[in-house]
């Protein structure tokens, strides 16, 4: 089905080639991710929301899942391209509540978070030691979970249509691919993120899809179905693909700052004038002191 409801997307962006490329040097993709949680009413934060951050794993840019031969999932066709990191997370970890709760809409039922939405603040960080490079993402994070295809327009949850508004409109048509946005599904990129974890990993990471539910007390003994140490080797497992979710990043801001060479050390910021907010959807760049 079609992804997009913009006509004309932003052109790729100006510092993705480089990003990608350094990130392609870490054996291990970390970023650090953080979010906003709104502060409890009983406690004594001065502001309404506090930080929270974690190390998450890096898993390509959205619509552009990088190619690994064990995954056994059916793929989209290369039509869509953009420039929004993703991640893989687990819908019961905190995440997930403070990039709805922190949104515009302020979402904080539990059927609101049990589906796709989302769009609170967030920045993302990397470090490549090996380039003396630092990159920070400044924008909002959309979570897309198993609701964002299936069902007819109408039936759609107000979630779902940001998400397909949001991330959808902020994709682009591959050259040479014009035409064939019908044969891109939301549902089966979803699925492909997931045949990308290890099955290991699918049972037991980060990204704990069939552990006990995070954060609760070891002394309550989970069930048989939610354990440590399980491998998934099916890509429908109802449980797993019940909690499984991916978090993508729009961007508003990216910093780039080079201490590669201190003697000519550069911080630089780029910054996307959005559509919505009257731009053409161009990025601009400056040169900053670091």
């Amino acid at each position: 089905m079609s992804a997009t409801s913009r006509a004309h997307p932003s052109p790729p962006a100006p510092w993705r080639p480089l990003f990608l490329d350094h990130i392609s040097t870490l054996e291990s993709p970390e970023v650090v991710f953080a979010t906003l949680q709104p502060s409890s009413p009983s406690s004594k934060d001065p502001t309404s929301y506090v930080p929270r951050l974690r190390y998450c794993i890096y898993r390509g840019m959205w619509s552009t899942l990088p190619e690994n031969k064990h995954n056994t999932a059916e793929q989209n066709p290369p039509v869509y391209e953009s420039d929004m990191p993703t991640f893989t997370t687990d819908v019961r970890m905190e995440k997930v509540d403070q990039l709805f709760a922190s949104s515009a809409g302020k979402a904080g039922r539990e059927e609101q978070i049990q589906g796709s939405g989302g769009g609170g603040p967030c920045e993302a960080v990397w470090w490549i030691k090996d380039r003396g490079t630092q990159w920070r993402v400044k924008g909002t994070a959309f979570v897309i979970a198993r609701d964002i295809e299936g069902g007819n327009e109408q039936e759609e949850s107000s979630g779902v249509r940001t998400v397909k508004s949001e991330i959808g409109g902020s994709m682009r048509v591959v050259p040479g691919q014009e035409g064939k946005e019908e044969n891109w599904s939301w549902a089966r990129e979803l699925t492909a993120h997931f045949g990308n974890c290890s099955p290991g990993m699918r049972g037991c990471d980060t990204g704990t899809w069939r552990n006990p539910p995070p954060g609760t007390k070891v002394e309550r003994e989970p069930d048989q179905d939610h354990q440590l140490g399980q491998k998934v080797t099916d890509l429908n497992d109802p449980i797993a693909r019940k909690n499984f979710r991916v978090v993508v990043i729009k961007p508003d801001e990216v910093e780039q700052l080079d201490i590669s060479d201190p003697s000519v050390a550069r911080r630089f910021k780029y910054t996307i004038n959005r559509p919505d907010l009257g731009g053409k959807g161009e990025w601009t760049k400056e040169e900053l002191w670091p």
